[in-house]
């Protein structure tokens, strides 16, 4: 029975109420949106996008880390079965902090130890954060200034990571461009969303997202030279999950020793301050949403969201260790998702639709030969397309986050840290900004000074 189509007006999706959770099924308790599920297949160039930063940093078999990322794909399948109404993805801007930190180890059974040892204690934070619902008053508690600077600066660093020098920019520059450009006029150009209601096949460009850029960066790229035409090969996608197992995993390489949890402290800190500048992006992006659709309330629950998050990290860090990490939201794509889900109830009947069937698209795309094996020369492309459209959506969110001038001027010097020393400067210099411009009022408003109001 499809309880989907019995939504009171205003009220949320039909599910399995289970605690804090919400379970849903496709075709049972939210429309398959098909849109969005061929959307996933090609994006699922994204995901695969990891494995080259898995082979250079853990000297992995492109097969062995496959199985990683198809193991990863399983789990973001986790957040909207159980009612979060987001499209997951990567801990993105982190990405540069974590590098850092288990470069530290030498290649091998060292360096794959320090990364479970960290992935676990950063999914523990998560769950126990989630599980005694500190994580919301956190949310609440952290002053805008602080807020709204950890968001511009993850925005900066993840522009930054495509535009540095030997960066993907400097490899595939025409692509890029191109790609980028072509992906701003479609999400935000106000010009594009006044003609695609005249034109019908504006109309269904529209209706697919970002599908079209990478299935012409495809293209692009081998006509300028930046990269190889792609080799077709058909059948299924062949991970390696036993040579994972046995050299990667704690089956293989054993218990990372007490020291590696304690000696990961500090950058787990450090993570989670990006992280939780995440979880802001999916709360005030789907606020913006919700009002204005009024036919379906979106219950976004952050608490639910670091339960969700953790335990993936938690579970991954022992089967599958991940640098790109498990985290709350794919900015891009939700944002893609959620612009497709303001047009109303007939471009997107849900926002769990919208997610759900997109994360059943990219594991299917995960699964198939051909496709792999189509966007594998452009996979440099399709995540340096995620993080420029992430690093617009926060600044622009970041910035709205302020509630006055200084919590702007803060959050500028906040974000520059955040880019050139890393989180655990930013937030401390932070902290330090707020108590000298507003001394008892920290807490109050997140330090807001109400004498002088900053407007957009």
């Amino acid at each position: 029975m499809s309880y989907w189509k019995n939504r009171e007006e205003g009220k949320e999706n039909p599910g399995i109420n289970l605690g804090i959770f919400r379970i849903r099924f496709p075709f049972i308790h939210y429309r398959f949106e098909w849109p969005d599920y061929f959307q996933g297949l090609l994006m699922c160039a994204v995901d695969l996008a990891a494995i080259p930063l898995i082979i250079e940093l853990l000297g992995m078999p492109f097969e062995a880390a496959m199985a990683i990322v198809i193991l990863n794909g399983f789990f973001y399948l986790l957040h909207h079965l159980l009612g979060d109404p987001v499209v997951p993805g990567w801990i993105t801007p982190a990405i540069p902090i974590i590098i850092v930190y288990i470069e530290t180890f030498s290649i091998g059974p060292d360096r794959v130890k320090a990364l479970m040892a960290f992935q676990f204690m950063l999914g523990l934070l998560s769950v126990f954060l989630g599980t005694t619902k500190l994580a919301t008053k956190i949310i609440r508690l952290i002053p805008s200034a602080i807020k709204s600077g950890i968001i511009i600066g993850a925005g900066i660093a993840a522009v930054t990571t495509v535009f540095k020098a030997g960066g993907r920019f400097d490899i595939f520059p025409y692509t890029i461009t191109i790609s980028v450009s072509i992906a701003f006029y479609l999400i935000y150009s106000q010009h594009f969303h006044q003609n695609k209601e005249k034109y019908r096949l504006l109309n269904l460009i529209n209706k697919l997202g970002i599908f079209p850029i990478i299935l012409l960066a495809v293209f692009i790229a081998p006509l300028f030279k930046e990269a190889n035409w792609p080799q077709i090969e058909w059948g299924f996608s062949n991970p390696d999950f036993n040579l994972l197992i046995s050299n990667y995993t704690i089956f293989g390489v054993g218990l990372p020793p007490v020291s590696m949890f304690l000696t990961a402290i500090p950058t787990v800190l450090a993570t989670y301050i990006v992280l939780f500048g995440d979880v802001l992006q999916s709360k005030a992006i789907l606020e913006e949403a919700d009002s204005l659709r009024g036919d379906e309330k979106i219950d976004y629950n952050s608490n639910r969201a670091h339960i969700i998050l953790g335990a993936r990290n938690s579970i991954m860090s022992f089967i599958g260790p991940d640098v790109t990490m498990c985290g709350p939201i794919w900015a891009a794509m939700h944002v893609v998702i959620v612009e497709r889900y303001k047009q109303g109830k007939k471009a997107m009947h849900s926002i769990i639709g919208g997610s759900g069937s997109f994360r059943w698209g990219t594991n299917t795309g995960l699964l198939l030969l051909p496709i792999v094996s189509l966007v594998k020369p452009i996979l440099g492309v399709a995540l340096a397309l995620t993080l420029i459209i992430q690093g617009f959506v926060s600044v622009r969110v970041g910035v709205l986050e302020s509630k006055s001038q200084k919590d702007l001027g803060i959050a500028g010097v906040t974000a520059a840290l955040l880019v050139v020393k890393g989180a655990t400067w930013a937030f401390s210099v932070g902290i330090l900004l707020v108590f000298l411009l507003y001394g008892k009022s920290f807490f109050k408003d997140g330090g807001q000074d109400n004498n002088s109001k900053f407007t957009i």
